[in-house]
């Protein structure tokens, strides 16, 4: 789950930086790209070691600024296109049910945003409570506005147009509602949304790592940083998704996200369905189910990408095989770790 937060912290600071260069005339290859990535991950370390309070007040004024901006978007490019959409309708030979469930793998990763509740629970009032409330407001909240921007999109670009923009649809979508302030306006929205976006990942992940470090599950050395345990995770997960926001461009860094948040899923499920069960009142119908899709979104993907990046597969498989062996040893080296975890057993 880490090494998938990981990522996608990599990936939205890559899209801070492939947004903010639009303001610019600038390729969009530009090492400026990784720069303006790093700067924003250096930010959100300095807002994240500030205190929780800090990060709770920053993410909630981002978070409202960012659902409030992308709904105007969203309504303002409806109402100029006229509600009209004809531009979308595509040929059902151009796509294959490979296609769509490769296709899917992102969508998907579009919703993993809930995780970061979860990996924050200690510091919600009344988690048993308000986590389950919290993730079905937020994934409830990201259906209406993915549905309103991406109608708003299609209202205004063929799908031609869609896939020259690339990566930028959103301004070139924005063009004929706002005029050229709507590239402006854009990168405003992708600058405030990958802010906080990344800002509350980081705050997440640090945190479900600091309780697997304490609860001697995964490794640690403090390699001479001093202060608490909790700093050093943050400076380990800045620092990961740093080299990954340096190295792999936008695409490769989503199919890294999608793979990896895929294979969590399942483990997860499996995990519960195998050993918590009884103990959680699972129904074993519904894990079952979301392995089966799990896997055939995920079979797809796979092989989409062995066709047109098979880079990306083996840098998967790769960190994959290194994570997998390296818990593998640490808790073996460990006959007694059982006696840390919650259960107790």
């Amino acid at each position: 789950m880490a090494l998938s937060m990981v990522i996608n912290e990599s990936l939205v600071a890559r899209t801070f930086g492939t947004y903010t260069l639009q303001l610019f005339d600038v390729e969009r290859n530009s090492i400026l790209v990784p720069v303006l990535g790093v700067g924003l991950l250096i930010f959100a370390f300095l807002v994240n070691v500030s205190g929780n309070r800090l990060v709770g007040k920053f993410s909630l004024i981002m978070a409202l600024a960012k659902v409030v901006g992308i709904a105007v978007f969203g309504i303002v490019t409806l109402w100029v296109a006229g509600n009209s959409f004809e531009v979308i309708s595509v040929s059902a030979a151009d796509t294959s049910p490979g296609s769509f469930l490769a296709a899917l793998a992102l969508a998907i990763l579009a919703y993993k945003g809930f995780t970061t509740i979860t990996n924050s629970g200690s510091e919600v009032v009344d988690p048993h409570r308000n986590v389950g409330r919290a993730i079905i407001i937020s994934i409830a909240i990201c259906v209406a506005i993915y549905l309103l921007v991406a109608l708003g999109v299609y209202a205004n670009l063929d799908l031609a147009a869609i896939v020259e923009a690339k990566d930028f649809a959103l301004a070139e979508a924005a063009r004929p509602a706002f005029g050229e302030f709507g590239l402006w306006f854009t990168v405003a929205l992708a600058i405030v949304a990958t802010a906080s976006g990344l800002i509350a990942s980081v705050f997440a992940v640090s945190r479900m790592l600091t309780m697997l470090t304490e609860m001697t599950l995964i490794p640690h050395r403090h390699f001479g940083m001093t202060g608490p345990i909790h700093q050093h995770l943050l400076v380990y997960t800045i620092v990961s998704a740093m080299a990954l926001t340096i190295f792999f461009d936008l695409t490769r860094i989503a199919a890294l996200g999608a793979i990896f948040y895929l294979i969590m899923d399942i483990s997860i499920h499996w995990g519960v369905l195998r050993h918590l069960r009884e103990e959680v009142h699972a129904n074993p119908l519904i894990l079952v189910t979301a392995i089966i899709l799990d896997l055939v979104v995920l079979g797809a993907f796979l092989s989409i990408k062995a066709q047109t990046d098979v880079l990306v597969i083996f840098v998967a498989a790769t960190a994959l095989a290194a994570v997998f062996t390296g818990e593998w040893l640490f808790l073996k080296s460990r006959p007694n770790i059982q006696s840390h975890s919650p259960r107790g057993h």
